[in-house]
């Protein structure tokens, strides 16, 4: 697992608590969401509901744009093309979750718990970002 990147924009985006994750539905419209980010080496990587609404944009159209934002959703900086594809690998699971858990920590644990109690029977996903 690699913190570096060999693009700028990778680091850029990485280096804060959120990005905006913008994905289309099949007419076009735009949908941005707020989500934590974790990295590794120039890939970012998203934590979801394998049943998510972005998830299932993203399967139909892997065509992204990301962009730093706050955990409301204001960007912070330009957004950018990517593109994206649902892993749902439970290798891949887990080594996401692990970057995830090594980036936010306590607080990661503490979203899974909550996911577990209320979301039981939805399994997991992870999404593997691209920046072209």
């Amino acid at each position: 697992m690699s913190s570096t990147s060999s693009n700028p924009e990778v680091d850029r985006l990485a280096a804060g608590q959120y990005v905006s994750l913008v994905t289309y539905k099949r007419d076009g419209t735009a949908v941005p969401t707020p989500v934590w980010v974790s990295r590794d080496g120039d890939r970012l990587y998203v934590w979801t509901q394998a049943d998510s609404g972005k998830a299932k944009r993203i399967r139909n159209r892997g065509h992204v744009q990301v962009a730093p934002c706050d955990q409301r959703g204001r960007l912070q900086g330009a957004l950018v093309d990517a593109a994206a594809r649902v892993l749902d690998d439970p290798a891949d699971i887990d080594r996401v979750e692990r970057l995830h858990r090594g980036k936010y920590g306590v607080v990661f644990r503490i979203f899974q718990v909550g996911g577990r109690l209320f979301r039981r029977g939805r399994d997991y996903a992870a999404i593997e970002i691209t920046v072209v």
